[in-house]
């Protein structure tokens, strides 16, 4: 059985998230306690205990979902290894499938996060902005939509394209609120406003692509032992000159998340998709785009257990 790996992005975080796995794998537990020392800062305190607003924040939300994706990859990487045939991630989960592609090693991955976070964190207080999903099928393209309220109101433009029914706007305050108006008005279903300290992969983030492009360019990188799928271009990245390239234009362009998935639907029929981190977010997107998928979430030993039984 072929198997495609699924990291989760911003927003998944939870106190508690790779307690029970750290207790139990002791790949795990190192992987935390690595990460806690290149980052010399109590990252798996933090992820295990919270508090919940302090998890939260951008700079730490981040490292934590990128050290608990390669956690529950560490165990089950030898379960795994051998039939994995590409990766995926959204947002700051794409860092994470390069990291268990090998593109760059553990430590480095952790380094590379911090600092987009860090850049990410920084330029929201300094460019103001927000995000909103838009729920349910429109009669007027996002992209026409955005287009309007960007005229009217002040910048926004598609950030998610999640499915053919989700899709979430980012910009400027004024220009986010008049496409949720115009959304509403075009037929979605609903329109939720997100609790984001920043326009996340919109222009307003070119402060925080210019800071990270030197986290990028002092970072070793290296051919992904399988491909890792860009939400840039919705293209599998098997070159470790692309993955540079796309890693940092990720944050000012938007994640084709739809496209990511057709395109390893139509690559891999049949596949099993393993999501690795907390929460099953992905494994509910791939259901509502490939009918019939195969997806299982893996964050908890009790997982790894049914993860083994579905594998035979």
């Amino acid at each position: 059985m072929n198997v495609i790996l699924l990291f989760p992005g911003q927003g998944s975080q939870t106190p508690g998230m790779g307690r029970e796995l750290a207790a139990a794998f002791p790949s795990a537990r190192e992987t935390f306690e690595h990460v806690d020392d290149v980052l010399a800062f109590p990252l798996s305190r933090l992820c295990f205990d919270g508090p919940a607003e302090e998890l939260t924040l951008t700079n730490n939300a981040q490292p934590a979902l990128y050290t608990h994706g390669a956690a529950a990859w560490a165990a089950v990487r030898d379960m795994l290894s051998s039939r994995v045939v590409a990766a995926a991630g959204h947002s700051l989960g794409e860092l994470t499938a390069h990291s268990a592609a090998g593109t760059f090693t553990l430590a480095a991955g952790a380094n590379l996060v911090r600092k987009r976070g860090n850049a990410m964190r920084d330029t929201g207080s300094e460019r103001p902005g927000t995000m909103a999903a838009i729920l349910g099928r429109l009669a007027t393209p996002i992209d026409d939509i955005c287009a309007q309220a960007t005229r009217e109101a002040g910048l926004v433009v598609p950030a998610n394209y999640n499915t053919d029914e989700q899709v979430v706007v980012s910009g400027e305050i004024a220009g986010v609120e008049r496409a949720m108006g115009l959304a509403k008005a075009a037929g979605a279903k609903r329109v939720l406003r997100l609790s984001v300290s920043g326009a996340f992969h919109s222009p307003l983030m070119e402060p925080a692509e210019l800071a990270f492009s030197g986290a990028i360019a002092e970072t070793s990188f290296s051919e992904p032992n399988f491909p890792v799928y860009a939400n840039v271009t919705a293209k599998p990245v098997t070159a470790a000159a692309d993955a540079r390239a796309l890693l940092l234009r990720q944050l000012t362009s938007p994640v084709r998340w739809s496209d990511e998935v057709r395109a390893l639907s139509a690559a891999y029929p049949d596949a099993l998709y393993v999501e690795l981190g907390p929460g099953n977010v992905l494994s509910g997107l791939v259901s509502r785009l490939v009918a019939g998928a195969h997806t299982i979430a893996v964050g908890a030993p009790a997982d790894v257990d049914k993860l083994a039984e579905t594998l035979g």
